[in-house]
């Protein structure tokens, strides 16, 4: 370590005293504001002239939402002075307000601390940006389980980079977004921020997301371009799995399940997209709370991983060491808790973090682990061009941004996400010219619904179902609206008058569903009167049944022998068998973005073909709890003889363990024909890629997208595998009878496992490839051999 601070300091010496000569003639300039010099010598430098306060004060956060406006519109100068006391500040916490507001109080901040500080140190603008920024004012995106039911990760990097566009021209520096964790326990109420349940998809949808909002990582590595955020990667880690679905739950899985499944999706995001930030999990694993768990921060991320950023604590999770698990009796036995597990900041506020001078002087903690953490973020704001880019505002940002081609992208992501689940006797599209009426019945029929982290869900701030179907038929169709009951509680009063909108209809398109808390995160959620949160951060279930008395309004209107579409927007898996097997049609929608309803529309009439697959499975019940498809051969039991209601049975007495919808799911108006699979090698050693190519044909008459899916199967291992992985896939549109040859390569590396010493290895033998239209839909198989 000796020799390598010498080493650094010699290069130091080198760049400023070459930087002294070449500017000789100039005004001598601080090495540390020098943007020709290296980054780790501009970050030695300043650390180097920092107080043990003011490295401190690099470890925590501030809120823009305490600054206030004077009576001419400008933010107040005494409360500049009341946040900052004339010190600077590690992040700044974006408010949860107009976009216009935002970037005054930004410009501001900005100004005061670079010009009212000693050194003049920028603080990271953080907002958060899961599915669009969290300001009135920004596009409001599909939520993130609908983006990854598009499979499409060229979509998702369009959209991070619009969300990246639109928040940076606010101020913001920092997204606190994507989201790694795994949807596999459909009672957990964050279920909706996950892409899905398998990891793969998951890394491939969140690298997507990140490379569009920070950038393309050969340019990352050493800085984020003009336009771009910086990314946070959470919840790290195994947080989405919590015991009996709860959040902030404890988890208790194995280590190789943590390994395979959970840091799956973290490793590739660290070392194949650069991601600047994590974010730990606010729960244990095996009984160590993440915060203070030194060997999955240091060991795991920082030395396997290879994780070069910086370390942002979730909100309250230091203080919730002390107050809610219990394991450290005091502010300053927390702090070194979270400091020796390598958390280099705490947000939102210091409970710990503000005791660590005092700690340092009376020798409890090492000043070189505050200078270590203070070196992480002090390295991003360098990459982030923060010293050299002082923020001015717009004039007006709202006139900059939630532009026509981002709402266009918030509607074909939306389109894409649809998923069409069941379609008998091609009951779907409709066509408007052979109807006279539509009844549009439900309690989401009229009523935006965006998910958790959306700043608002009035009906103003986008487009309803019954608003899109009007706006697609045009005055050509007459609409029977009724909202038959509410999301929740238990008033059946109001479904009278639905069956009798039902009753007058040549068909019903039924809109049920959820909805989430606006803002939403701990301890800030806001929710209308009336309208309780069923899903998002907190609000888990111990049911999977449509809420309050919406089965009730279904067999109601069931009853009215009337045709019927059942939409469902929400944010978790459903259980619906009685659905399944009455109702014709169903559809997917998720929680559809501001465009949702125009989406929703264009696929009901055809003028859009789904192309949306489950990246989650179904569960007939909450019993069913787990039925993630890539279970071990002993997940779905031993006898093989599923029982009934009418027929008990094995493995469940009355019922299949079997998915109710399967992973990789979704259904079209045409037919895809999948022919020709070739593998290049059929016998390959360790290194080097599996190269495959399969056929596909649109075999019906309407153009169609297809998710082509690449499954494996170890047919024979030293530890048990999954039935299936999937290991990859890609979304192609082709036209009526067109055919196009699809190509793979599969990194050899991807076919191993951790064996029984927790090495990991890729052990010889036959593998089976597989390949398909869903986890459960295989078309065609091929064996290979990797000696």
């Amino acid at each position: 370590m000796k020799i390598q601070k010498t080493i650094v300091a010699v290069i130091s010496s080198f760049f400023i005293l070459t930087s002294c000569s070449a500017q000789k003639n100039k005004k001598q300039q601080l090495p540390y504001k020098d943007s020709s010099l290296p980054v780790e010598v501009r970050v030695n430098d300043l650390l180097e002239r920092m107080t043990l306060e003011e490295k401190v004060s690099q470890m925590n956060m501030l809120s823009l939402k305490k600054l206030t406006f004077n009576k001419k519109g400008n933010v107040s100068k005494a409360s500049l002075d009341s946040l900052f006391k004339g010190k600077s500040i590690g992040t700044l916490e974006s408010p949860f307000i107009g976009v216009d507001e935002i970037s005054k109080l930004s410009e501001a901040a900005d100004h005061y601390l670079r010009n009212n500080t000693r050194l003049g140190i920028p603080a990271i603008q953080i907002a958060e940006c899961l599915h669009g920024q969290l300001a009135f004012g920004a596009t409001i995106f599909p939520q993130t389980i609908a983006q990854g039911s598009t499979w499409n990760p060229d979509l998702i990097k369009k959209m991070g980079a619009t969300i990246a566009s639109e928040a940076t021209l606010s101020g913001v520096d920092q997204a606190l977004s994507p989201i790694f964790d795994l949807a596999r326990d459909p009672r957990y109420g964050r279920y909706e921020e996950s892409f899905g349940e398998d990891p793969f998809l998951v890394a491939e949808m969140g690298k997507a997301f990140v490379i569009g909002m920070q950038g393309e990582p050969n340019i990352t590595k050493d800085k984020i371009p003009d336009g771009k955020l910086m990314c946070t990667a959470k919840h790290y880690v195994a947080y989405s799995n919590p015991i009996a679905g709860i959040n902030l739950g404890p988890n208790n899985l194995g280590p190789r399940d943590l390994r395979d499944l959970h840091l799956y999706p973290f490793k590739k995001v660290i070392q194949e997209a650069n991601i600047y930030a994590v974010m730990p999990a606010y729960n244990e694993v095996n009984g160590i709370p993440l915060h203070s768990n030194t060997y999955l921060m240091k060991d795991i991320l920082r030395d396997e991983l290879g994780f070069k950023g910086y370390v942002f604590s979730d909100y309250e999770a230091i203080a919730m060491l002390n107050y809610f698990h219990k394991i450290t009796k005091d502010a300053s036995t927390t702090a070194i808790a979270a400091l020796n597990a390598g958390i280099d900041l705490e947000a939102p506020s210091s409970f710990a973090y503000s005791q660590l001078p005092e700690l340092v002087k009376t020798g409890k903690v090492d000043i070189a682990l505050i200078d270590n953490a203070v070196r992480n973020i002090l390295t991003a704001k360098f990459k982030a061009g923060l010293f050299d880019k002082p923020y001015k505002a717009p004039k007006k940002v709202s006139e900059l941004i939630h532009t026509e081609a981002s709402k266009n992208l918030a509607r074909e992501i939306a389109e894409e996400s649809i998923i069409l689940l069941k379609n008998e006797n091609n009951q779907l599209p409709l066509d408007a010219s052979k109807l006279t009426s539509i009844a549009v019945i439900g309690p989401n029929a009229d009523q935006v619904q965006y998910g958790d982290y959306s700043a608002t869900k009035d009906n103003e701030s986008g487009v309803t179902i019954l608003e899109g179907i009007k706006n697609l038929t045009n005055n050509k169709v007459k609409i029977n609206y009724a909202k038959g009951c509410d999301i929740t509680g238990n008033d059946t009063s109001n479904i009278p008058k639905a069956v009798e909108a039902a009753s007058k209809s040549d068909v019903v398109v039924l809109v049920i569903g959820g909805t989430s808390s606006t803002l939403s995160g701990i301890g800030w959620g806001k929710d209308i009167p009336n309208d309780y949160p069923t899903s998002g951060e907190g609000f888990d279930r111990a049911s999977l049944t449509p809420p309050g008395v919406q089965s009730e309004l279904i067999k109601a209107i069931y009853e009215t022998g009337k045709p019927i579409v059942l939409v469902m927007v929400h944010g978790r898996a459903y259980s619906i068998p009685w659905e399944k097997e009455h109702i014709p049609a169903i559809i997917e929608a998720w929680y559809p973005g501001e465009e949702g309803g125009n989406a929703v529309a264009n696929v009901l009439f055809g003028n859009v073909n789904p192309s949306g697959k489950l990246t989650v499975s179904i569960p007939k019940s909450v019993g069913h709890v787990p039925v993630f498809y890539n279970h071990k051969p002993s997940g779905r039991g031993f006898y093989k003889n599923p029982g009934s209601p009418e027929k008990p049975g094995r493995d469940y007495v009355f019922s299949s363990p079997d998915p109710l919808f399967p992973f990789g799911h979704g259904l079209s108006y045409t037919k895809f024909e999948y022919t020709n699979l070739k593998v290049d090698n059929t016998k390959l050693d360790a290194n080097g890629d599996v190269k495959l190519a399969v056929t596909i044909k649109n075999a019906g008459k309407v153009t169609g997208k297809e998710v082509v899916q690449v499954y494996i199967n170890d047919k024979i291992s030293s530890i048990t595998t999954p039935v299936k992985v999937l290991k990859a896939f890609k979304k192609i549109e082709l036209q009526p009878s067109e055919y196009k040859t699809i190509e793979f390569s599969i990194p050899i590396k991807e076919f191993g496992l951790w064996d029984k010493d927790m090495n990991y290895i890729v052990e010889p033998g036959e593998f089976e490839i597989m390949i398909g239209s869903s986890a459960e839909d295989i078309r065609l198989n091929k064996t290979i051999t990797i000696n």
